[in-house]
């Protein structure tokens, strides 16, 4: 919102994906013990398909998290309104040179097409879930305290490598939640604008977010031991009754 609001003056691509990935690190830090740090519905259920999140949590954890990106973008409007009056003084539109919704949720530029869309953030979404499940799998011997800031990292290695096209999303309810609010501010055509734009930063983060953890678990997760030892079958020093 600071890089809209200002001109794009304020803040340079870099400082935005280093505030996402700190955001979602601290975030993740702050309920890690209770919720287990969920914040994005693709993450919920490609954790519900691995059985890893039962289909009551995972209904519950959507919904939380969409009503939680509405509040967040509500009181974004009200901490930068007055910047948003100074930016843009009456006008409260999608396109052109003081657009403001954007600071809210994702749109396209006219020229990429849907298609486009819908597999970026098939890709985008697929990376972040695909380094989730690397994290996470305790055979791999990350601590569970460094969990929360290589979430981060992931985020804001997705942003500096593939934010051009949309401003990565790559989460439903960071899109969803903020784009019912809008429609109070800027009315129905943040559902109308590029054809029907709307739900493809809804559903193709899950589409991205599940193939990407049966990717890991397939081809990564089932064959790691579990106990995590390699054995040496010419090694003395290993009984042939322990390999």
């Amino acid at each position: 919102m600071q890089f809209i609001l200002s001109g794009e003056k304020l803040n340079t691509w870099i400082q935005i994906n280093l505030g996402w990935g700190l955001a979602i690190a601290f975030c993740v830090y702050s309920c890690s013990k209770t919720s287990g740090g969920h914040f994005n519905p693709a993450v919920s259920l490609a954790m519900l398909t691995l059985g890893k999140l039962s289909a009551k949590d995972c209904v519950i954890y959507c919904v939380v998290q969409t009503v939680g990106a509405f509040i967040g973008a509500m009181g974004s409007f009200g901490i930068y309104y007055d910047q948003l009056v100074n930016f843009a003084g009456d006008e409260r539109t999608i396109e052109g040179p003081h657009a403001t919704a954007g600071s809210f949720c994702s749109f396209p530029a006219p020229h990429l097409s849907n298609l486009t869309c819908f597999f970026d953030q098939i890709a985008g979404t697929g990376l972040l879930v695909f380094f989730v499940c690397v994290v996470i799998d305790k055979r791999n011997g990350i601590p569970n305290a460094a969990h929360p800031l290589l979430f981060g990292l992931v985020v804001m290695m997705i942003g500096t490598c593939m934010g051009m096209n949309l401003g990565y999303p790559i989460n439903p309810a960071r899109d969803l939640g903020p784009r019912i609010f809008t429609v109070f501010i800027y009315g129905s055509e943040v559902f109308t604008y590029h054809n029907c734009y709307f739900w493809i930063p809804i559903f193709a983060p899950v589409v991205g977010a599940v193939l990407a953890a049966w990717t890991y678990h397939l081809f990564i997760g089932a064959h790691i031991p579990d106990d995590n030892k390699v054995h040496i079958l010419n090694d003395p020093k290993v009984p042939l009754n322990k390999i």
